[in-house]
C-alpha cells in the first residue's frame, strides 16, 4: 500500500512539473536579475500590508482593509496621482 501511494504521489508530482515547465525557467529569470523565491514577495507584503493593518487597536473590514491597501500601494510605487484620476472617472 505505501509503494502504490507513494508512486501515485510521485506520478502526480511529476505531473505538475510536465504542465508547468513553461513557468519553471529560473535561469532565465535569474539572467534578467527577477526573483525566483518567495522571501521577497513575502516581505513586500509584510512591509506593505501588515505595517499599515496591523497596528495596535486596529480592526478591518474586508472592503476597508482592501481600500487601504490599495492606497499605500499607490503612495509606495509613487502612482498616487493615477489612483486620483481613475477615482474621478
Amino acid at each position: 500500500m505505501r509503494q502504490a501511494g507513494a508512486a501515485a504521489t510521485h506520478g502526480s508530482v511529476q505531473s505538475i512539473f510536465e504542465r508547468n515547465a513553461a513557468r519553471m525557467r529560473y535561469p532565465k529569470f535569474r539572467q534578467q536579475h527577477l526573483f525566483v523565491g518567495s522571501g521577497v514577495i513575502e516581505a513586500g507584503c509584510k512591509t506593505i500590508i501588515g505595517s499599515r493593518t496591523k497596528q495596535s487597536g486596529m480592526f478591518w473590514t474586508a472592503r476597508g482593509a482592501n481600500a487601504i491597501i490599495t492606497l499605500r500601494c499607490c503612495q509606495l510605487n509613487h502612482r498616487f496621482e493615477d489612483y486620483r484620476e481613475a477615482r474621478r472617472a
